[in-house]
């Protein structure tokens, strides 16, 4: 008898799209790196607007330059990694914070082009998977306190 999880792994294997990440995502990306599946994982953490996510995509899945804050250049670092791969890509969207008000606004887009992502993978004969674990939001920030990227370790 096959369970829930290796019945929605089979699923993703065979569609690609927006997997579940309250699924066991060790026995998640095995099943993927069995089927040749390059999988990523971009570090929102420090992330408050779309170009900080973007940025933690390119440096997740090594892509050689920065575009900006394009949904087309974002579009382009995916489609390429996609093409890149043996079987398809899969891409953890790691404590994305998109309670944030910059993100917040952008989610809708962000998913659209995700969407467009495992769309085109499906019409290539290839898998895109992803998944978003949201982080809520960033506290404010408290007066006189300056918060700056390089106040944490990494």
């Amino acid at each position: 008898m096959v369970n829930s999880v290796e019945k929605q792994i089979q699923q993703l294997l065979e569609k690609g799209g927006e997997f579940n990440v309250q699924l066991d995502l060790e026995e998640l990306k095995a099943s993927l790196v069995a089927a040749d599946v390059s999988c990523f994982r971009a570090d929102c953490s420090r992330a408050r607007n779309r170009s900080a996510v973007f940025r933690a995509v390119v440096k997740a899945v090594d892509y050689p330059e920065f575009f900006g804050s394009s949904f087309d250049g974002f579009y382009d670092c995916l489609t390429d990694t996609l093409m890149d791969s043996k079987a398809g890509v899969a891409l953890l969207f790691d404590d994305l914070h998109s309670a944030d008000p910059d993100l917040e606004r952008d989610m809708p887009r962000l998913m659209d082009v995700l969407e467009e992502v495992a769309e085109y993978a499906r019409e290539q004969g290839k898998i895109f998977a992803y998944g978003i674990k949201h982080g809520g939001r960033h506290p404010d920030a408290e007066p006189g306190e300056v918060r700056n990227w390089s106040d944490t370790a990494e």
